[in-house]
């Protein structure tokens, strides 16, 4: 605990805005959760994450059925389905730290007074229709234009249709594909500018992680939590590392 603690204080004290490459290639997996305090898309582990000035910190969203985009990893929390319920019911949930769950504003309003490098990575969860995902995908869009944050906000998703909204609605913007199936080329067409693959898809086919970065787009690689699978894919040369325990894969890609 105390080797984590002195590597995290390290860290934040390096400066927001003088993180190394190294330090870049990390992205904490619903935020830096798994600390005291804090909880998987809180409002605390958006601001954890941005104190390691890692290269993002990802968050899930849903639209509720009025209209409003709730961060949540899933379809449901204490029994309230997100996609079938009205903001009014949303609300007053409450995440395992004892905060309110936020609706995605509050995390633009955070990145819009952050000074860290960090980007916040929006995943448009899968709807139960494309019509849905890709509502979803563009009011994601227009909020992030709406609170001025383009530049630090990245996208992802399981749903080809809300990646096409995003690309359609924002042709600026960086967007990764999840659900493995599609290979570089096949994206690239598409105007998507990443691959964003569980790590059993990229040791199925390590071939388009080179493929990827020859049509210069990004690789990322998830859930990666043991020092052994962080090496193995800081080894292969993927560019982003989406990982539960951002410290162990700093102090790895750092080394």
């Amino acid at each position: 605990m105390r080797k984590q603690f002195l590597l995290f204080l390290f860290i934040a004290l390096a400066g927001m805005g003088s993180a190394v490459h190294a330090q870049e290639r990390v992205i904490a997996h619903r935020g830096y959760w798994d600390t005291p305090g804090s909880a998987q898309n809180s409002q605390t582990s958006l601001r954890k994450a941005l104190a390691l000035s890692i290269y993002g910190s990802e968050t899930d969203i849903w639209l509720t059925k009025d209209g409003h985009l709730m961060v949540n990893h899933d379809p449901q929390r204490n029994g309230v389905t997100f996609q079938t319920s009205a903001y009014k019911q949303c609300k007053k949930l409450k995440l395992e730290n004892g905060e309110r769950i936020s609706q995605l504003k509050d995390f633009l309003k955070i990145m819009r007074k952050s000074k860290s490098c960090t980007k916040l990575i929006i995943e448009v969860k899968p709807h139960a229709t494309a019509l849905q995902s890709r509502a979803a995908a563009q009011l994601a869009v227009k909020q992030v234009r709406k609170y001025g944050v383009q530049d630090k906000v990245e996208y992802i998703s399981f749903s080809l249709d809300a990646c096409k909204e995003i690309v359609a609605d924002d042709p600026g913007a960086k967007v990764a594909y999840l659900n493995g199936e599609l290979s570089p080329e096949q994206l690239h067409a598409m105007g998507i500018t990443g691959i964003d693959y569980h790590m059993n898809v990229l040791r199925k086919h390590p071939e388009w992680i080179g493929q990827a970065h020859k049509l210069g787009m990004t690789t990322n690689v998830w859930t990666v939590n043991s020092r052994k699978d962080i090496k193995e894919f800081a080894k292969d040369g993927v560019d982003y590392i989406t990982t539960n325990k951002p410290l162990d894969a700093i102090d790895i890609t750092r080394k």
